[in-house]
């Protein structure tokens, strides 16, 4: 599964950037500058020359936030419309389930979430991912119209269901509800 991380560089390469990009003898295609946002929590920030400013003698810059697609690891056990009943359904005690796409944003962003949770409540709680996608009978017959969609069962019944992109927090919160 791919995730997407922002990242920022130090200030020196986005001077030495700056420079390059900014040069007059570089071509339009690499005249990009990066700058850091006060507001946007170290993100690299990336200017560039519009094509309509291209033309023009005043350069228009548009911004746009740099963010890199990565692939990520993920001990998390896959569900699917044939293993359902057995993995989720028949298990003892909580089970949480990631319903998510491959296409999906939001669940690239909370899939890291997932995943550090999965690791503190290893031995509490038993995490499943189900790909709508490959799996769709099993989504259709629990209503999931959006994902991500985190599913919460004990012993085998939902009990709590969360739907989009959250904070960390509020997973947590929900998985503590049916600790005992």
């Amino acid at each position: 599964m791919a995730a997407f991380t922002c990242t920022s560089r130090p200030p020196v390469s986005l001077r030495s950037e700056s420079r390059i990009a900014s040069s007059p003898s570089a071509p339009l295609s690499a005249r990009r500058m990066f700058t850091l946002s006060p507001d946007s929590a170290g993100l690299r920030i990336r200017l560039s020359q519009s094509p309509s400013s291209l033309t023009s003698k005043v350069p228009r810059p548009r911004r746009g936030i740099v963010c890199e697609a990565q692939e990520t690891t993920t001990d998390i056990s896959i569900v699917n419309d044939t293993t359902w009943d057995s993995l989720v359904l028949k298990a003892d005690g909580p089970v949480l389930v990631d319903f998510w796409a491959p296409w999906c944003g939001p669940c690239k962003m909370i899939d890291p979430l997932v995943n550090e949770l999965a690791k503190e409540y290893t031995g509490k709680v038993k995490f499943y991912k189900l790909n709508t996608d490959d799996s769709p009978s099993t989504p259709s017959k629990y209503n999931v119209r959006s994902i991500p969609t985190i599913m919460i069962f004990v012993n085998g019944e939902k009990k709590d269901a969360i739907i989009g992109a959250v904070p960390r927090s509020t997973l947590a919160s929900s998985i503590d509800k049916f600790l005992q």
